[in-house]
């Protein structure tokens, strides 16, 4: 599987205010390149606390793009999928409407009656993990089985954070935009604990100005320890 992070973040390195409300930190330009990376990708992976702050739909704008997804024979839009180790997503959430397949990899600490409930709200429910989280290298490999060649990562700092701790990051895409958000509790690209060795090393690809921001393009070497 090639894992894509993608994220969008402010020149000092937050993704949202320190209230971690949804910001527009790009424009227009940007976001058709996401949605034709979305396209591009056979899943969308977003951590539960993206789900239960933003809501997000994950689905694709452009209506183009859903039709050449349909001539090759792929679903309107691509998989969405939640890394939820206690099942804590709403059963109302807009991602378990039937635009696409959703998956929820969680733990062994969801609650039985919490999984009930999301799978008669539509969510395909994976578990994957021990008594605490989600083990995310098993998660993975279960949406390799299931045909996903391609994951996009849209956050949030958590999840991103977890997932180069797991050595499972193939490339990241950053785009930085012309806003100063500040705050020390503000989300930030990876979050969680934090390396204090084996630091994940990028190699720069590409750089490009977009909108009134630049997009950063890295490979992520592989971790030789």
């Amino acid at each position: 599987m090639h894992v894509v992070v993608n994220a969008a973040m402010s020149a000092d390195g937050k993704l949202s205010s320190r209230r971690r409300e949804q910001i527009a930190i790009s424009g227009p330009e940007d976001f058709d390149r996401m949605d034709a990376l979305r396209a591009d990708s056979d899943a969308v992976m977003v951590g539960v606390g993206t789900v239960l702050a933003d809501d997000p739909h994950l689905t694709l704008d452009d209506a183009d793009r859903r039709a050449t997804r349909r001539e090759r024979g792929d679903p309107d839009h691509p998989a969405r999928v939640v890394a939820d180790s206690r099942a804590r997503t709403p059963t109302d959430a807009r991602i378990l409407d039937d635009a696409a397949t959703t998956y929820l990899l969680v733990s062994e600490a969801a609650p039985e009656e919490r999984v009930e409930k999301l799978e008669q709200a539509g969510a395909r429910v994976v578990a994957a993990g021990d008594d605490s989280r989600v083990d995310l290298a098993r998660g993975l490999s279960e949406l390799a089985d299931e045909g996903v060649e391609q994951l996009m990562v849209e956050g949030g700092g958590e999840l991103i954070f977890s997932l180069f701790e797991a050595d499972l990051v193939d490339e990241l895409r950053v785009y930085v935009g012309s806003k100063i958000l500040g705050g020390r509790d503000a989300p930030t690209l990876a979050d969680g604990e934090g390396f204090v060795a084996d630091f994940p090393e990028l190699e720069l690809r590409g750089v490009d100005r977009i909108d009134d921001g630049v997009l950063l393009g890295y490979a992520v070497e592989e971790n030789e320890s």
